[in-house]
């Protein structure tokens, strides 16, 4: 049995973090989803500069859109939608099967909206109504300012994947915004089944430690803020307040690990998969890992309910490592890479336009 199916038998959804025209024409996707237990992806303005950049794919649709009229961030959404509803439809079985908790895509709001709660509660509602899919969330960043989005989002009836979480207090205010979103709706008489899925990203907190940090703390900070983050989303789980949720038809915000590609080219490629198995959580891997996983990984085990072990995340504080002022900076660096990443996939779009006119 590949690791990929034992990752999946032991609970953990397991989700792809690529979406490509070329993958969907060329059948990669479905294969995936038969031969590696994939059941859903996700997706960013980085994946898709990489695809329209690299690939003469969309070249015949951006002509016809941009003979329509469209340019700029409407052309882009267009792309994606179409991508994205066919993925979706590819795991709307899945989504039936596992009683809608599973075979979902995620499509993110523009990123200069990151700071801006009003327009970014007005965007997700809008693009979401234009998917029309039951199985596609609308990504929002768990920033200061969009957390009262992720709210007014749950409460508008949006399915959120809540993005951009870095630390353990990250995911709690992602988490309460969530509850509060569907505590709204039970009050207002609306059904609290309006899902959710809170992204915390993991490699990057290697990434920015490794030249830092003696050899033996080397891959070790990503894993611990990953396994403490858990012990938290098991705690949100056995709570009262959402156990009076659950109680009125509301399902568990699941906890996703993100950004699980290994950027030590000294360690496993597969470092993060393994050490982040649990159940009713989901991993998204990038191609690259998912591949090397149904390969030559290994499940032996899953996070301990209580999680990290403190004595890793105290040894980084004497170190040197300030992790709370770390995950704050991941955080910003984060939204001002996908704002970068933004403006080089409209910069794209532009040229593919003019040399297509």
């Amino acid at each position: 049995m590949k690791a990929t199916q034992m990752l999946h038998n032991l609970g953990q959804s397991i989700w792809l973090d690529n979406i490509t025209r070329d993958l969907l024409d060329s059948g990669t996707l479905k294969r995936y989803i038969d031969e590696l237990a994939v059941t859903g992806l996700t997706s960013n303005p980085t994946i898709f500069d990489h695809a329209i950049t690299h690939s003469k794919s969309y070249d015949a649709e951006i002509g016809r859109l941009v003979t329509a009229g469209l340019s700029g961030e409407a052309l882009f959404f267009e792309l994606a939608i179409q991508d994205l509803t066919r993925a979706a439809d590819l795991f709307a079985p899945i989504h039936k099967r596992t009683a809608t908790v599973d075979g979902f895509v995620s499509l993110e709001v523009s990123p200069l909206l990151a700071y801006d709660t009003k327009a970014t509660v007005a965007s997700a509602t809008a693009l979401h109504k234009k998917a029309n899919r039951p199985n596609l969330f609308i990504k929002i960043p768990g920033t200061k300012e969009g957390v009262p989005a992720i709210e007014e989002a749950i409460f508008a009836g949006v399915a959120v994947n809540v993005t951009l979480l870095f630390t353990r207090d990250h995911y709690v205010a992602a988490a309460d915004a969530y509850m509060r979103g569907l505590e709204r709706r039970v009050a207002a008489g609306l059904s609290p089944d309006v899902r959710s899925v809170a992204s915390l990203f993991i490699s990057r907190w290697d990434k920015s430690t490794m030249d830092k940090v003696p050899a033996n703390d080397r891959d070790k900070l990503g894993i611990a803020v990953g396994q403490q983050t858990y012990a938290a989303y098991r705690d949100v789980l056995e709570s009262d307040r959402w156990q009076r949720l659950a109680n009125c038809g509301a399902r568990a915000q699941r906890l996703l690990f993100a950004s699980t590609g290994t950027k030590d080219p000294k360690a496993s490629d597969v470092l993060y998969i393994g050490a982040l198995a649990a159940p009713n959580t989901v991993n998204t891997m990038p191609e690259e890992t998912l591949l090397a996983f149904g390969e030559h990984g290994h499940v032996s085990g899953v996070i301990p309910r209580d999680g990290a072990d403190c004595e890793v995340l105290a040894e980084f504080g004497r170190v040197g490592i300030d992790v709370a002022k770390l995950g704050a900076d991941l955080q910003a660096d984060g939204a001002k890479s996908f704002v970068e990443s933004w403006q080089d996939l409209l910069k794209a779009i532009e040229a593919k336009s003019t040399s297509l006119k």
